[in-house]
């Protein structure tokens, strides 16, 4: 079976299944596992890769007015790997190629390739995620498997948030998951239910919602215990280049997670802005940000970057 995925998590998760020798073909964003950037291209962005934030947020709104995809097919590269399935989504409308141009593509080839749309909008129907490709490219063994394994670490790290909240004087830190900063959006979907197994309570974005723009003051009025960073698509050195940015709004520094030095920043390419396998990789991070006595870090994973404030300004370590 020839397989191309139309997205990054939908790569993570064909690999996952132990299906890398039949994926001929994946986005210009697919980095993980290793190696899998070295597969054909089947697709390409409008965004400037020197696009400020503002920029690409300016370039989104302007996508959704004018249904103008921002990612489009390669299809001389598509038709070249006569795929049999195709994994794509529809529950973002900007992030990835539009439904109704793969649906057409996928008309248009010979054999007329399964499509298979991916719509998590939480961490159970993720799962449901992986057992939808496991049937599609025939190993729901795999998938289940697979599932089992992750549902275990979730199971610990929510055994080990519960028996923590259960003694005497526990107190549940308010959290900010923060998906971008210029203009600062609150993270949605499975965002808010990861803060909650790690013993958290996440005060702006609302569980199995979009992630939407938020305003500065509503921010300033939860006013969390911790800002976690994550911003979409960008890895940790690029979300450093905003945080000027972040702390230039109005009681930035009046902020108790800032009086607290409780700010911190996540690689959200790799983590919480895909849902596949890593969204456990995810939840472990966040839990250990916030409790690390109680939850270490799986090996190979890294810890959030610390923001510390330094003669006035906030830099990573």
């Amino acid at each position: 079976m020839n397989i191309i995925s139309l997205l990054p998590s939908a790569t993570e998760i064909i690999c996952a299944l132990g299906l890398r020798d039949q994926l001929v073909g994946v986005t210009h964003e697919c980095d993980y596992p290793s190696g899998v950037d070295r597969l054909a291209k089947v697709t390409q962005t409008l965004i400037p890769h020197d696009a400020t934030s503002g920029e690409i947020d300016t370039m989104v709104r302007e996508r959704l007015q004018t249904e103008r995809a921002l990612y489009s097919l390669n299809m001389p590269v598509v038709e070249s790997l006569a795929p049999d399935l195709i994994v794509t989504q529809a529950l973002c409308d900007v992030c990835a190629v539009a439904e109704s141009e793969v649906n057409a593509a996928a008309c248009s080839l010979p054999g007329k390739p399964r499509v298979v749309n991916l719509e998590p909008t939480s961490l159970s129907e993720m799962f449901d995620c992986i057992t939808l490709v496991g049937e599609a490219a025939s190993c729901p063994d795999r998938a289940a498997t697979l599932i089992e394994q992750l549902k275990s670490r979730v199971a610990r790290v929510r055994k080990c948030s519960e028996d923590w909240l259960a003694r005497p004087g526990a107190k549940v830190p308010s959290v900010m998951l923060l998906e971008w900063i210029d203009p600062p959006f609150s993270a949605g979907h499975w965002s808010p239910e990861l803060v909650r197994l790690a013993g958290g309570n996440e005060c702006v974005g609302e569980a199995g919602e979009r992630s939407v723009t938020t305003s500065w003051e509503r921010i300033r009025e939860a006013d969390p215990d911790v800002l976690f960073i994550a911003c979409c698509g960008f890895s940790v050195s690029r979300t450093l280049e905003d945080v000027p940015i972040l702390c230039g709004y109005p009681g930035w520094s009046d902020m108790k997670c800032v009086r607290e030095d409780r700010v911190y920043v996540v690689d959200g390419s790799a983590y919480f802005s895909r849902p596949g396998p890593r969204l456990i990789d995810s939840l472990e991070i966040l839990a250990n940000t916030l409790h690390p006595e109680i939850h270490p870090l799986s090996d190979g994973l890294p810890s959030a970057t610390h923001l510390k404030k330094v003669s006035g300004t906030f830099l990573g370590e």
